[in-house]
């Protein structure tokens, strides 16, 4: 695999790392993958931890959070008609679980950070620490918001997921997506490449070649119109060492108006569900 750009670890650790060009799979590969990957998570930087609302950006995530979470329930509940089982893998804090057993769904989560995992269990919901832990249980709509892209061996982890999902059920996972306008505007301070924690960054044709080799089939791809908006805003403070509000702004826009024709949002949420003809 040929280099395609070198970054760094911007929140964290501020270790260079090369993302290298997976040409067969259309994907990028975080080079080198670290072995124990727990250390650039402990840290107050990694939002998605916690449910902190003290800066600026951090409150600014927490206020986008609420808004996606009345949408991805809206957007759960039209593939639940068969049954209300729910896995959502990577459930941080578990406020997207909280909000989904309020609304009825029998509700289950993995979640590896263990003080994620507590704040999770003050809202009374016991997350497990990894996916084998579920005990042969089948699940008709799982979701992975933001996670794919964290996960080592990921055909093997991939295989363990659709061996959950019900026969008729759905698969809803949103992941950054490296051929957008923002991504190439700002380059390796791209925020959403957030190295070494993402370990894999994904194009559309990844994401179907991906799933296809585990008899899965793409059924719809959404965009995420505020991702784009976060993801500048991060960015600008990697790439200047300050936020600019109107910069970002504007980039997140422009990311926006120009994926109108090109389909090629700062993140995509993929639908999947079992191709019954590839058995």
């Amino acid at each position: 695999m040929e280099k395609f750009i070198k970054t760094k670890d911007f929140s964290v650790s501020g270790e260079e790392f090369e993302l290298l060009w997976d040409a067969e799979l259309n994907m990028l590969k975080t080079y080198p993958q670290p072995e124990i990957l727990e250390q650039y998570y402990n840290s107050d930087a990694y939002i998605s931890h916690t449910d902190s609302a003290r800066t600026l950006i951090e409150k600014l995530y927490q206020k986008i959070k609420k808004h996606n979470l009345r949408k991805k329930i809206s957007l759960i509940n039209k593939y639940g008609t068969e049954g209300k089982t729910l896995l959502d893998i990577g459930a941080g804090t578990a406020s997207f679980l909280e909000s989904a057993a309020q609304d009825g769904w029998e509700a289950y989560g993995i979640e590896p950070n263990k003080k994620a995992r507590n704040l999770a269990l003050k809202k009374g919901l016991e997350l497990k620490e990894n996916i084998d832990l579920l005990q042969k249980q089948k699940f008709q709509v799982i979701t992975m918001w933001h996670v794919l892209e964290h996960l080592p061996n990921l055909d093997a982890e991939i295989a363990k997921i659709t061996s959950l999902l019900n026969r008729d059920g759905t698969l809803i996972l949103a992941v950054p997506n490296f051929q957008s306008y923002d991504a190439r505007y700002y380059k390796e301070f791209w925020a959403a490449y957030d190295v070494p924690r993402h370990l894999s960054h994904f194009s559309q044709l990844s994401i179907k070649l991906l799933f296809a080799k585990h008899g899965m089939k793409v059924i719809k791809v959404k965009p995420m119109i505020f991702d784009s908006f976060y993801v500048s805003l991060l960015s600008e403070k990697y790439r200047h060492g300050k936020v600019n509000f109107f910069r970002a702004f504007f980039i997140g826009l422009k990311s926006n108006v120009l994926a109108w024709k090109s389909k090629e949002y700062s993140s995509l949420l993929y639908i999947l569900k079992i191709d019954q003809n590839a058995f």
